[in-house]
């Protein structure tokens, strides 16, 4: 059989094209960031990770130019030989400090940290237990790695502590969680799953791709919970609230130092370049400075779950700015998605096996730098729309 048949055979993607359903790789023209511009029309952006707003944000874009300028447009090489500079060292300190841990480690994307993160620790023998929400990129990485998986129910602590109990005693044990889940906006649940860890022996560490920058303070999950040093490892991203792209994890001295050298995505990726460090950096400047941001775009996602639960939607177990809105079938998700696009927001449609069948939702983000009259216009459309396909 020719290797590229199931290629031929893919045609789900071309039906949706053809039938005007097609939500993916849409080309924007232009992105102001809380607004973007499709063929000319303006639609309001409920679809981004740009949390605190910080891609436009003039400090950030000038620190980015500035490094462009003096670094140069790439590093060209691995951290490992010549892609490290003054510079990634200098982040992987302040990220160390402000996540509350002895050191941090630069990765070239967030998909990386996982990889190569979850990879390095896995040997022969060990576990390696993940919440059945978690990000493909926590399974990807326990996939590369030679340990075995073990999967328990979304934050289901009686499940997890069920999962521990099977496993042999002797055996290396890492639990992994989102701190904040990407699609349904709830928070791990730390708080219980630490004491069953410990019980077990078991290592934790933390995605905080969507936390950080949002919760605790935007330090994260683990310091919304005053649970940071429970945590072994925590990791995150640049591409959300850090305006960026690139990624990190951070823990004890002596575990990164490992992972520095083991992992296989830090060692065989050519370095972030200076530009994105640079830009990662100020936006880590903004936070601190500038935390009523922070405080907005939770403010934000009590104003949007008030206001969508007061129309009749679903917004699920949702406690942050990540909102879904649970529509339950595949064909009246594209649709909702379609007429809402074109009624000028955009959101993000998410199908089985994204998302368990019957929970079918859009997921809508917020920014710190949403007006409220551009929120309000949002819950309009979203009205009109609801009670135009009977959603509501």
């Amino acid at each position: 059989m020719d290797i590229f048949q199931k290629c031929i055979e893919f045609t789900a993607a071309k039906e949706a094209m053809e039938q005007g359903f097609y939500p993916f790789f849409i080309p924007l023209d232009e992105n102001e960031g809380t607004e973007v511009i499709y063929h000319g029309k303006r639609l309001i952006m409920c679809g981004s990770n740009n949390y605190l707003g910080l891609t436009t944000h003039p400090e950030v874009k000038q620190s980015a130019c500035e490094a462009l300028n003096r670094y140069g447009t790439s590093c060209t090489g691995s951290r490992f030989l010549n892609g490290t500079l003054s510079i990634h060292e200098e982040l992987e300190r302040q990220l160390a400090e402000w996540v509350g841990k002895e050191a941090a480690l630069i990765f070239s994307t967030g998909m990386q940290v996982n990889l190569g993160t979850i990879s390095s620790l896995l040997s022969r023998g060990d576990y390696v237990i993940l919440d059945k929400d978690d990000h493909a990129s926590i399974v990807d990485g326990a996939r590369l790695g030679y340990g075995k998986i073990e999967r328990f129910r979304h934050n289901d602590i009686e499940h997890l502590d069920r999962v521990l109990k099977s496993l042999p005693e002797d055996a290396g044990k890492l639990i992994v969680v989102d701190g904040l889940f990407s699609m349904e906006g709830d928070l791990a649940d730390l708080p219980a799953i630490i004491p069953v860890a410990n019980k077990y022996g078991a290592r934790i560490m933390v995605d905080d791709a969507h936390g950080m920058g949002v919760t605790g303070q935007g330090h994260g999950t683990s310091a919304e919970f005053g649970m940071t040093d429970k945590v072994d490892l925590i990791m995150s991203t640049f591409s959300k609230s850090f305006a960026s792209i690139g990624g990190f994890v951070a823990g004890d001295e002596q575990t990164i130092h490992y992972i520095k050298h083991t992992a296989r995505s830090l060692i065989f990726s050519a370095s972030i370049p200076a530009s994105c460090t640079a830009a990662a950096m100020a936006a880590l400047k903004v936070m601190r400075e500038e935390p009523e941001r922070i405080q907005r775009v939770n403010q934000i996602g009590e104003k949007m779950r008030k206001g969508f639960k007061e129309l009749g939607f679903n917004t699920g177990k949702s406690v942050t700015p990540v909102i879904p809105i649970i529509i339950g079938d595949d064909m009246k998700t594209f649709l909702t998605w379609k007429m809402l696009f074109e009624n000028g927001v955009f959101v993000n449609p998410v199908i089985s096996p994204a998302v368990s069948p019957g929970n079918q939702l859009l997921r809508t983000s917020y920014m710190a730098t949403h007006t409220d009259e551009q929120l309000d216009e949002v819950l309009d459309i979203f009205g009109r729309v609801g009670k135009e396909l009977g959603l509501i």
